[in-house]
């Protein structure tokens, strides 16, 4: 298969430019095309439903981080919770972390390396199901467990998904509590995005998906597009499965890592 024209990366604008700049670095044509908008929470339930998890966020067994977004807006440095060194002060909370850019993220909040649990090095994916086997010993009847993770429209105040996970706990004795952190939300595309959208379902390019939510919005924004020329490449088989339920002719898959997803451009190709 012909090297891909150029990487789509459709990361939130402020995850994409530092994806686009590495990719480059390689040789690789990229370039950005949000497909998600990452913002605080703008309600008034979920902006108090984060600021009582900010106050109690020392009585948790663990509190998991669904990614960096979570992190950076649960540790927002202009809320009285990150004036106050909770961050720096709660040694005995173990924090936890779908994979090593959350893990990244924990520690330039200030927690201690030997705090912050995540998947092992040689997992095969990195998620829930390879998060809970690492920190599954952790956990003890009657436990508190907190899940900070984004809300979807419309907006709910214990935001959405890691469901799994959160049965996992509750089966193991524990209490789950979820909070929302931040908002996902489909951007506004501009004339020229559409373009750049409309001509990489033709021309060789490959999508670069981290969420299932940036293809539905892509599905939102261009309804009547045929998407059977186009190759995606996308970082986890949940992902996978939306870019092929959309009609893409081509999906593989690979971890949210720079060396996977290089390794993976390579490998299609050489073949």
């Amino acid at each position: 298969m012909a090297a891909p024209r150029r990487v789509i990366v459709t990361r939130a604008a402020e995850a994409a430019g530092p994806w686009v700049g590495a990719l480059q670095q390689t040789g690789l044509a990229a370039t950005a095309l949000p497909l998600i908008e990452i913002a605080p929470v703008t309600s008034a339930p979920l902006q108090d439903a984060l600021q009582q998890a900010r106050e109690h966020w020392d009585e948790y067994r663990a509190v998991m981080y669904v990614s960096g977004n979570a992190v950076i807006h649960f540790f927002d440095e202009n809320s009285t919770f990150a004036l106050a060194g909770k961050a720096q002060t709660a040694i005995t909370i173990r924090a936890w972390a779908p994979g090593p850019n959350t893990v990244r993220a924990l520690l330039a909040c200030g927690l201690a390396p030997d705090r912050v649990d995540g998947p092992a090095p040689n997992a095969a994916q990195l998620d829930s199901e390879a998060l809970w086997d690492q920190v599954a010993a952790q956990i003890r009847p009657g436990d508190r467990v907190l899940i900070v993770r984004g809300s979807d429209a419309p907006a709910a105040p214990e935001g959405h998904g890691r469901h799994w996970l959160a049965e996992r706990i509750v089966a193991a004795g524990a209490a789950v509590q979820f909070v929302a952190a931040y908002e996902r939300r489909a951007p506004r595309w501009s004339a020229e995005q559409e373009t750049l959208a409309r001509s990489a379902a033709t021309d060789g390019s490959l999508w670069l998906f981290a969420s299932s939510q940036a293809v539905r919005h892509l599905r939102q924004w261009l309804p009547d597009q045929d998407w059977r020329q186009a190759r995606a490449l996308a970082t986890h088989p949940r992902i996978a499965k939306a870019a092929q339920a959309a009609g893409f002719g081509r999906v593989d898959t690979c971890l949210p890592t720079l060396a996977s997803v290089l390794a993976s451009i390579e490998s299609l190709h050489e073949h």
